[in-house]
């Protein structure tokens, strides 16, 4: 049997990866690939190429992506396009539109759909928040200690909450939800990696939370799996192990500089409006508490793990960037051993 997907995001960098290992795949018969912009394979820009995906100038805010789904008869939605940082034109506002508004719009359409048959649903561990009353491992069905309450996870929950009514009310559609860690490796370009690029790393004084990635490599398979095969509910995507935040400075060869958490707060903000990295308040909270996720439910499903732990996303995406060349890790070591008398 083949397949015709609908993916969506395929202007970023992960959903263009994923349109294009399933336009590879011999069992899909076409793919469609939507999103507000043309991808930047198809400008002067490079980028990921889609293959033989057929790109469609939509915004899921509107109807026409249920026209879409129609006329092609798809049968497999990946749906990518959530957003985690605000556009530089529309702020908080239109990241939320996009990303709730257009994921309803979306659902409403597969709903109405005769054809839709499968629907994959990329997520975040930011559901989970960041709180010093967090579990050591977050487990699919565990609760907050805090549940977000703005920004980005708090999109991503009342999303989560849209495909779980889809999912009571479409039965016969196999609906997936990824809750993926934080994505690393050399193509990704998100508020965390710009983070690392940094010659010098600000940390919040007092804290040294516990991080977890997932490596592109591993996110593009996972998807593609997901959207070829039938495994209903909810998973945890991350690698394996976790690192410190000192640890991933150390092996970036970054000079850490503990600051306050208002100060921390204050210099996301300034190179914000900078257009550089921005510390939203998720990600502040992140820097205090970090986070840490089980992935047994999905390696369990799949029969196999990831093939990057979190470590080794982290070393490959340094690599990538050349962060190495930073401070000598030897130098590293000399600044930042406590004084003693």
């Amino acid at each position: 049997m083949t397949h015709t997907v609908l993916v969506t995001g395929v202007s970023r960098h992960i959903g263009a990866r994923v349109a294009s290992v399933l336009a590879d795949d011999p069992d899909v018969d076409r793919v469609i690939g939507v999103d507000t912009v043309p991808p930047p394979s198809l400008s002067r820009d490079g980028g990921v190429p889609l293959g033989r995906t057929e790109f469609v100038r939509v915004d899921l805010r509107s109807p026409d992506i249920a026209q879409v789904i129609a006329a092609a008869d798809i049968d497999t939605v990946v749906h990518m396009s959530l957003v985690s940082a605000p556009p530089r034109s529309g702020g908080r506002a239109l990241m939320k539109e996009h990303n709730v508004i257009g994921t309803m719009q979306l659902l409403g359409a597969c709903q109405r759909s005769a054809t839709v048959r499968r629907v994959v649903m990329r997520s975040t561990t930011a559901v989970y928040g960041s709180s010093p009353h967090d579990p050591a491992v977050f487990t699919e069905d565990a609760e907050p200690g805090e549940p977000p309450s703005r920004g980005y996870a708090k999109d991503a929950s009342e999303v989560e909450g849209y495909v779980r009514g889809f999912a009571r009310r479409r039965r016969d559609v196999t609906v997936s939800t990824l809750r993926f860690a934080n994505f690393m490796g050399p193509g990704v370009d998100s508020p965390l990696t710009r983070y690392f690029t940094q010659p010098v790393l600000p940390t919040v004084l007092g804290f040294d939370p516990r991080l977890q990635f997932v490596h592109e490599d591993d996110a593009v398979e996972v998807l593609r799996r997901m959207a070829m095969e039938d495994h209903p509910g909810t998973f945890n995507v991350a690698g394996d192990g976790v690192l410190l935040l000192s640890q991933c400075a150390r092996r970036a060869g970054l000079l850490p500089m503990p600051v306050p958490s208002p100060v921390f707060r204050f210099m996301g903000d300034l190179a914000r409006s900078a257009g550089l990295v921005g510390f939203s308040p998720e990600q502040l909270r992140l820097m205090c508490h970090g986070r840490v996720v089980d992935g047994t439910a999905l390696s369990t499903a799949l029969g196999r793990r990831p093939k990057f732990s979190t470590a080794a996303a982290f070393e490959d995406f340094i690599r990538a960037r050349d962060l190495a060349g930073g401070l000598p890790a030897a130098l590293m070591d000399l600044v930042s051993r406590p004084v003693t008398g």
